[in-house]
């Protein structure tokens, strides 16, 4: 971990045994709490020391100009950044007049230990003051998954070997002083001091704090209350000002007595309420969390993840770190989904403010993917708010002379923020990407609502972008030129092969879904004609492919350019893009992260198995993976192709990409689509796991709403398309096993050396093909079938000094 001997391994909770003010940051990271709504870092209590303050609300922003050196048509205006709102973690603590200051006095021991199953984080310290007097603190602290508005910490100091007199500092603090965390002053001072005072009030055990944007006017308000218990003579009292609230409560303690003080602070915010609504909003949150209690908000805590966990664990024997990290990644990525409630998910999640707080296409393409078969009740609201922002999307693509929606490559807002247009503005793949999260959606759930409502609608905008985007040659090819794909390293290029091929998925998807609503599409003057104009589209989408090499181009061309000079680039000089000009980038074969080996991933039936191996061998000795979205789709395809070790060497990467820091820039945040990767490489890679995604025509009428289930590309005989499944487990490992929602099902799967255990726990019936033999599973019998046995053939080489890092 980090890595650093105080932390351990363990299989369901993260444990740090010593306090380490050089990883302080990193470990605030690792150690954040979220609901998707509000996010707060995992600093120590008292607030001091600290890497990085962190209280986040999904959604608070502030904006600041993004001028350039030459002006041009069609750039975005503003840049959007997080900001650290009204941080409600503070409780200060004062022994005999000493402030508990870990970096004063005598630590004996200090332990925090993040629980995946309670959600809880805890830590108990014991420490001495320059004048003698030892305490002992335990505290805890959740962000309730139950009440969306809402943490809570119970914190206890205890007198240990004498009298003392004690003060706890309960506070709500807002600006606080921030590090300097980017170079760029027009970011600085959209961070710094963000937020402008409009109420402050304090009485009995009760604060409250209303602030203000200043670019953007969204309205922020927190309140907080406790519950003290402390020996005869407790007193408190409280006091505010404009960004202070503060509740102070002092105690003689003698050895063995207890201070103790259950805190539960409520947040809020609104871009269009007024501050009496606001203010009663985080009023009537802290009542009911009042209510419910600390041991009531503990319970519904623990019932949200036991629910999660039924449907989401994924068991690793053979490798303890990778158990305890695939374990970290999925509670993470439940954290940032579970209340988001049609807000975006950053890329850092609600863990930091790396990325400024920024979502990108990675959302739908890795995050949503695994929460659609572990949590999927969390994905539709997040599709629902890329739905909010199609007029935005809407009008960018006119700004652009381009029918359709042209969605953003980074946003908060909805907004495109990147001010590098060659990987931002013309990275249109963020479109196929989007309309394939949806598909995926309806697929796996059934959500026929959403599928002739928002779905439709991102389906049908999304596919007129790439009708209008690309054009027919003279011989009857559809190109789409000028485009960016995943890979940052190869801009502005032609035929883009994954933008290609997914565009495709998109058009023929668009075409069903019209087909499937008639009326409702006859709204968006969506018809017959034009669904038909879009399948033969796909159908003639080129393709590049290379037929000396015999391998497909990452882009029309990209084989013929040449090779970067890979033995004359130094480890220190990676990632590449901080120590060469993008022009020399463009212009080489160099791939930044996987591009054409990621349409090898989502869109399987457009190569053939040989196709497969030759293009993996071909592009991994030019994939540097300057990128933590890389070594998970690395990690599947190195397994389909028979490279099962190196497929698990990519798999640790992207499972200790957070746990060992191998980025050196988790002190920012969390890596959300690396967590990710974790579940896609195990369940995908080791589980060879393959979905079949997209809805048969029907007809948009009650009688088809109510005959079938929508999600289900199958009748209820399971006589569908199969649920493909090619399991075979690395020799690190002696077992895997996971469970995953597919179809309105619920599919276990155990795989060991020899053989593999299918489990329909849940649904009518379903196809699976193993290896190719195809099964009819039903509630009422297992499938126990032999995983055949594999000759590895010799890996192919990597960049020099870009093997996996394990």
């Amino acid at each position: 971990m980090i890595p650093h001997p105080s932390f351990a391994t363990e299989p369901w909770q993260l444990r740090e045994t010593d306090l380490d003010l050089d990883v302080l940051a990193q470990s605030e990271s690792v150690f954040a709490l979220s609901n998707g709504h509000l996010g707060w870092r995992g600093n120590l209590d008292e607030g001091e020391p600290h890497g990085l303050p962190g209280s986040y609300l999904n959604g608070v922003h502030e904006t600041h100009p993004l001028p350039y050196a030459e002006a041009g048509y069609g750039y975005p205006e503003s840049g959007q950044t997080a900001i650290n709102v009204t941080d409600g973690k503070v409780i200060r603590l004062l022994v005999d007049d000493h402030p508990f200051d870990l970096r004063y006095g005598r630590l004996h021991s200090h332990e925090r230990v993040l629980d995946f199953r309670t959600g809880i984080l805890s830590r108990t310290a014991q420490w001495t003051t320059p004048s003698g007097r030892t305490v002992r603190l335990t505290t805890q602290r959740l962000v309730s998954l139950a009440q969306r508005a809402v943490a809570a910490i119970a914190y206890t100091v205890e007198a240990v070997d004498g009298p003392a007199t004690v003060a706890v500092q309960s506070e709500l603090v807002a600006n606080e002083q921030l590090p300097t965390a980017s170079g760029d002053p027009r970011v600085a001072a959209a961070v710094d001091c963000p937020l402008r005072p409009e109420e402050h009030h304090a009485h009995g055990t009760r604060l409250r704090l209303v602030h203000c944007t200043g670019a953007t006017g969204q309205r922020v308000a927190a309140a907080a209350d406790h519950f003290l218990d402390g020996p005869e003579g407790t007193t408190y009292a409280a006091e505010s000002e404009p960004d202070v609230a503060r509740l102070t409560v002092t105690a003689e303690l003698a050895p063995g007595q207890r201070l103790s003080l259950v805190k539960f602070v409520s947040h809020g915010w609104s871009a269009r309420r007024s501050l009496p609504a606001l203010r009663d909003q985080v009023e009537g949150a802290l009542a009911a969390a009042r209510s419910t209690g600390w041991e009531g908000l503990c319970a519904a805590q623990r019932a949200c993840l036991d629910d999660f966990w039924a449907d989401a664990d994924v068991e690793v024997e053979g490798d303890d770190e990778v158990q305890q990290a695939v374990r970290f990644a999925l509670f993470h990525l439940f954290q940032a989904a579970a209340r988001a409630e049609e807000r975006a998910l950053p890329a850092k999640g609600l863990t930091g403010t790396g990325y400024d707080g920024h979502a990108f296409w990675d959302t739908e393409s890795f995050v949503l993917p695994v929460l659609t078969h572990t949590a999927p009740h969390t994905v539709g609201p997040v599709l629902r708010w890329r739905h909010s922002t199609l007029p935005g999307a809407l009008e960018r693509a006119r700004q652009l002379g381009l029918r359709g929606a042209a969605f953003p490559w980074r946003t908060i807002s909805g907004a495109e923020c990147s001010a590098y247009w060659p990987a931002g503005t013309v990275a249109f793949h963020v479109n196929a990407d989007i309309a394939a999260a949806a598909e995926r959606y309806v697929t796996a759930t059934g959500d026929r609502e959403f599928h002739r409502g928002p779905g439709l609608d991102l389906l049908v905008h999304t596919a007129r972008l790439w009708r209008s985007l690309g054009h027919f040659d003279s011989g009857g090819a559809f190109h789409i030129d000028g485009v960016t794909g995943p890979d940052e390293y190869s801009a502005v290029a032609r035929d883009n092969l994954y933008t290609n091929v997914m565009a495709r998925k998109n058009l023929l998807a668009a075409a069903e879904a019209v087909a499937r609503h008639p009326e409702r599409a006859a709204e968006l003057d969506a018809g017959p004609a034009e669904a038909e104009d879009w399948r033969r589209t796909a159908a003639a989408v080129a393709v590049p492919y290379n037929p000396r090499l015999q391998v497909h181009e990452q882009a029309a061309g990209f084989t013929d350019q040449e090779i970067w000079d890979f033995d004359g680039t130094a480890e220190e000089q990676y990632p590449l893009l901080l120590h060469f000009p993008y022009f020399d980038l463009y212009r080489k074969q160099v791939v930044k992260q996987a591009d054409l080996v990621l349409a090898m991933l989502t869109c399987p039936e457009a190569f053939t198995p040989e196709e497969k191996g030759r293009n993996f061998a071909y592009y991994e000795p030019l994939t540097v993976r300057d990128s933590s979205l890389s070594a998970c789709c690395q990690a599947v395809l190195a397994a389909e192709t028979g490279h099962i070790g190196l497929a698990w060497a990519y798999t640790r990467e992207a499972a200790l990409m957070d746990l060992d820091d191998l980025e050196h820039n988790t002190r920012d945040g969390l890596h959300m689509a690396s967590l990710a990767g974790t579940w896609i490489a195990l369940v995908q890679g080791m589980g060879g796991l393959r979905l079949h995604y997209g809805l048969p025509p029907g007809p948009d009428t009650a009688a088809g709403d109510a005959g079938a289930e929508a999600g289900a590309s199958e009748a209820d005989d399971g006589s569908g398309a199969p649920v493909h499944c090619a399991p075979r487990l690395p020799s690190a490992l002696t077992r895997l096993a996971f469970t995953i929602r597919v179809r309105n099902r619920r599919l276990r799967l155990e795989i060991d050396r020899s053989s593999a255990r299918y489990c329909l726990l849940e649904g009518p019936p379903l196809q699976v093909a193993h290896h190719g033999e195809t099964v009819r599973l039903t509630t009422d019998a297992v499938a126990d079938l032999p995983v055949p046995p594999l000759t590895e053939a010799a890996a192919p080489r990597q960049p020099r000094g870009r093997a996996p890092r394990t």
